[in-house]
């Protein structure tokens, strides 16, 4: 039996469904999911185990006019990853009409050479099958106006399980011959202080206004077992420092006596509780770094 290996990367336009699909296809969370467009800052990394292949998912920022120092490093990240991988998967939601942000990211695909190039029509769950057929009929036209040569379409539902196996089964052929690149059960490559930050940030992004998400960025400031503990009863310390712009929005995150940082910290906890598999005591502080987005020297500070 031929085995192949390799890394896949999802592209799409903000809210295509790429970190949902991600963590369907890894069978765990590794991105953090939010209604709310550019919810995915980090490129991040889960592995597919089968028996005749392993995929290295790779979920990138969803590509976007940038308006910030931020943006335009997102955009750079995006188009950087598209050229280090196997395959490119390029998300288009079911629900949603072909748009300008499609065209231009296909555009922008085109010009990838000796690359299959597989469209994954993302939410089938979401629209009646007459109005699907219309819409892969659509993702086909898009990619002859274009210039794309689809490997493959696949409709699935990260959402339902729909397809995604055979999504799984179809990139996987597209991968070229190779060994396994990561240990049996390590299913996610990123470390544990980069998951752990994104999970505060998908809490915190949870209920707030609408020109609140883009402004958050978490760092972990330390993640180290607490001393004197009995063996059967182990706690992780968390420490965490979440940043905002502004002092409106570090009162935003905060809320009425400390009412809405409790509820990030409790959902939080629960997340990181289940990644680390221990008990976890969550420190999180929360702190104002002046148009962190447009600041070179504050950026790379965050990790950016």
């Amino acid at each position: 039996m031929i085995f192949r290996s390799g890394f896949v990367c999802l592209v799409g336009r903000p809210n295509a469904g790429k970190s949902t699909l991600t963590n369907a296809l890894v069978g765990r969370k590794v991105a953090i999911t939010s209604d709310r467009p550019q919810t995915t800052r980090r490129v991040l990394r889960g592995v597919v185990n089968r028996a005749d292949g392993q995929l290295i998912m790779v979920d990138t920022p969803g590509l976007h006019r940038p308006r910030t120092l931020l943006g335009e490093r997102l955009n750079d990240q995006v188009r950087e990853t598209w050229t280090s991988v196997d395959v490119v998967g390029m998300c288009l939601p079911a629900d949603q009409p072909i748009g300008t942000g499609d065209r231009y990211i296909a555009t922008e695909l085109a010009d990838l050479r000796r690359r299959p190039i597989v469209a994954v029509v993302t939410k089938t769950d979401t629209i009646a099958r007459a109005a699907l057929a219309e819409h892969l009929a659509q993702v086909a036209q898009l990619g002859e106006q274009i210039g794309v040569a689809w490997a493959e379409v696949v409709p699935v539902s990260a959402r339902t399980g729909s397809q995604v196996e055979l999504l799984v089964e179809r990139l996987i052929a597209h991968l070229p011959e190779g060994p396994v690149l990561f240990p049996e059960g390590e299913d996610e490559a990123e470390t544990d202080e980069l998951t752990v930050a994104e999970l505060i940030r998908e809490a915190a992004l949870d209920g707030v206004q609408d020109e609140l998400p883009h402004s958050i960025a978490v760092v972990v400031d330390e993640i180290v077992p607490r001393e004197d503990r009995p063996a059967d009863r182990p706690l992780v310390d968390v420490r965490a420092s979440l940043y905002v712009e502004r002092d409106s929005q570090k009162r935003i995150v905060i809320g009425t006596g400390g009412a809405r940082l409790r509820e990030v910290g409790t959902r939080a906890r629960r997340e990181i509780e289940a990644l680390l598999g221990v008990p976890v005591y969550l420190d999180i502080r929360v702190k104002v770094a002046k148009n962190w987005q447009k600041d070179a020297k504050q950026l790379r500070r965050l990790g950016f």
